[in-house]
């Protein structure tokens, strides 16, 4: 397990953690969450021995093996699946060590290497690397790739797929969704769920955390704190907390007071000066409470426009494309009025930036009509618009040039909003991270005043403070709204109804995020069934009799199923009740020796009969497949 024992860690002159105590388990699926700088980062690189303690201790077992994505992807010449099969060392050595056997033509060597590489499923990593690839978005055709092909957004996808292929015990991953689209994102929820090793995991995607992790470890003035739960859990659990800590803060303000002016009134009199020592060393044995409220550095909104013309803007019968051989929407309809909020939903390629850019005047149609309303102000957001800023000029720089009537207070002031306090609005756009430049371009479009709200992405290096302030000033806004994003939460709070693209096509979508998850999983059934085979027209009495027959074949073997999913159930509140004693540091003093022992006894036979059921439900589900694609295919 990982166990933080009176924890400190500093950068420069900034302590991270002071006093931090708590563990996390093998195979616990943990969330790191707090204000961007909190020190997120710094636990990871502590983690990889890139950082040391400055006091107290981190230590892991020694012969856990590590994963983390890399930040940067060399302009490599070898293909994109060979390079993600890298992420497995262990198959890469006895891959080396076979090559060595062979050129010294030794038999008895290479049969063992072989055995082991069957040991570890080496000859289906081909396989595995090409399921991750297409998981995470590329099409059969890349595979092949070279490297150097792709832009930073794939590459990162490669990494994180190499990653993903490792045999790691501990996996850590920072911010994994940055590059990923909506459909990425649902598989990597997916995968991650039925990952068997540890997962600390860094996102600021609020539903993405629900789904994944049933641990939180939440960062707040050098201070940690591990909650069980998943992070809406963690929200109720701190809500709980802060109140009792301000009825606390209340109470002791009440007794400062008192004790404050009986010292001052009686401190000089020699007939009440021990009275007054007494009370004074009572006063300094106080603990260091804090008034209990949320800070957050973001409170910005929308300004109602001074015209709201309807309607906004209209495309008809509009190609969407980059020349005559890449058209990607063909006969777009669609009206925005004021109160349109619109959610674009489509898989990776499909269009959907090509739209947004179509609409905002970015990309000029290829045919049809686009009408604007004289008076209409769009706001823009995409990744483009980050890259336009002025690297060498300040964020206060860049607000007082939109604003010719803000002064200098007025500016930083109004940048105060977004988040970027004292000498921050000094600092050059070009040394900015990315969540800096994001509130920065945001900060601009709000003072445009706009009508309608164009947002590619807006997400991207957003923490969850900054994410929640954006969907509150969304949810306030009068004009119209068109929104890509993979933030569930984001979507599912300001979007009223959803478009699909897709094919060729923009259409609207009856249904919502889990409809549109339904909708990936069947297309994909789909395309597979054209490939395979032609539709006929089945006799209806033969198709009941047929869909009975295949009831009677699968019905045995989903109650096995079901029964395996209830255990697994129980199975998992009880070790869920298990690791939370065990995240309580008393657990383990000298004491509780005995009980610790049973826990950890408890702990690993739940755990082995949760992989045992778990394995046995996926052989179970897999043996339904089969059977349902066989009678189909009959």
């Amino acid at each position: 397990m990982i166990l933080a024992s009176n924890l400190r860690l500093n950068r420069g002159n900034k302590t991270l953690f002071d006093g931090a105590q708590f563990a996390i388990h093998a195979g616990q699926k943990v969330g790191l969450v707090g204000a961007n700088g909190c020190g997120k980062s710094s636990f990871f690189a502590a983690l990889l021995s890139e950082l040391s303690a400055d006091e107290g201790e981190l230590t892991l077992p020694a012969n856990w093996s590590i994963a983390n994505v890399k930040q940067e992807t060399p302009a490599l010449a070898m293909s994109a699946i060979e390079y993600v099969i890298d992420g497995d060392k262990a198959y890469r050595a006895l891959e080396k060590q076979l090559a060595a056997a062979r050129e010294n033509e030794d038999g008895t060597l290479e049969a063992d290497i072989l055995t082991k590489i069957d040991t570890i499923g080496g000859y289906s990593l081909q396989a595995r690397a090409g399921e991750l690839l297409h998981g995470l978005g590329f099409s059969q055709d890349q595979l092949s790739l070279p490297v150097k092909d792709f832009s930073g957004g794939w590459r990162m996808r490669l990494n994180l797929a190499q990653a993903l292929i490792s045999r790691a015990d501990l996996l850590l991953l920072d911010e994994p969704t940055n590059h990923l689209d909506l459909d990425a994102v649902i598989w990597l929820q997916k995968w991650l769920k039925r990952y068997q090793g540890t997962l600390v995991l860094i996102s600021h995607d609020r539903d993405f955390l629900d789904d994944v992790v049933q641990h939180i470890l939440h960062i707040e003035h050098a201070k940690a704190k591990l909650y069980t739960g998943n992070y809406s859990s963690f929200e109720k659990q701190r809500a709980e907390h802060l109140a009792q800590q301000d009825a606390q803060y209340q109470k002791q303000q009440k007794e400062v007071a008192h004790l404050t002016a009986f010292v001052d009134r009686f401190r000089a009199k020699a007939s009440k000066a021990k009275q007054a020592q007494s009370r004074l060393k009572r006063l300094q044995k106080l603990p260091d409470l804090a008034p209990a409220h949320v800070d957050s550095q973001f409170t910005f909104s929308f300004e109602n426009p001074d015209h709201m013309p309807y309607p906004l803007l209209s495309i008809d019968q509009a190609n969407c494309g980059y020349g005559e051989n890449a058209l990607i929407i063909e006969q777009a309809k669609l009206t925005l009025v004021p109160g349109s909020r619109i959610g674009l939903l489509g898989r990776n390629g499909a269009g959907k930036s090509t739209l947004i850019k179509s609409l905002a005047g970015e990309l000029d149609l290829m045919s049809g009509e686009r009408y604007r309303a004289q008076e209409l102000t769009i706001g823009y957001f995409s990744q483009h618009q980050l890259e336009q800023l002025h690297g060498p000029s300040t964020p206060l720089e860049h607000i007082l040039n939109a604003n010719k009537q803000f002064g200098e207070l007025e500016g930083r002031n109004y940048l105060g909003r977004f988040g970027f306090s004292g000498d921050q609005s000094l600092s050059i756009v070009s040394s900015m991270s990315g969540g800096e430049k994001a509130r920065l371009v945001l900060a601009l479009i709000v003072l445009q005043k706009p009508q309608l709200l164009l947002l590619d992405e807006p997400t991207n290096h957003l923490d969850l403070e900054m994410r929640q302030a954006l969907v509150m000033a969304l949810q306030a806004f009068n004009g119209a709204i068109i929104l890509i994003a993979h933030d569930r939460y984001l979507l599912e709070s300001c979007v009223d109804e959803f478009y699909l693209v897709g094919d060729g096509a923009l259409q609207p979508f009856s249904g919502d995020i889990d409809d549109y998850h339904q909708w990936l999983h069947s297309d994909k059934k789909a395309q597979v069934s054209k490939t395979t085979s032609a539709s006929t027209q089945v006799d209806k009495k033969q198709q009941r009799k047929a869909q009975a027959q295949l009831r009677q074949k699968v019905a045995p073997l989903k109650k096995q199923a079901q029964k395996f999913e209830m255990d697994i159930g129980n199975w998992q509140a009880e070790l869920d009740n298990v690791e939370h004693q065990l995240a309580d540091c008393a657990t383990y003093n000298a004491e509780n020796k005995e009980m610790l022992a049973q826990l950890l006894k408890t702990q690993a036979q739940l755990k082995q009969s949760i992989e045992d059921a778990e394995e046995q439900w996926m052989m179970l589900e897999e043996e339904i497949e089969a059977v349902m694609l066989s009678e189909q295919a009959e």
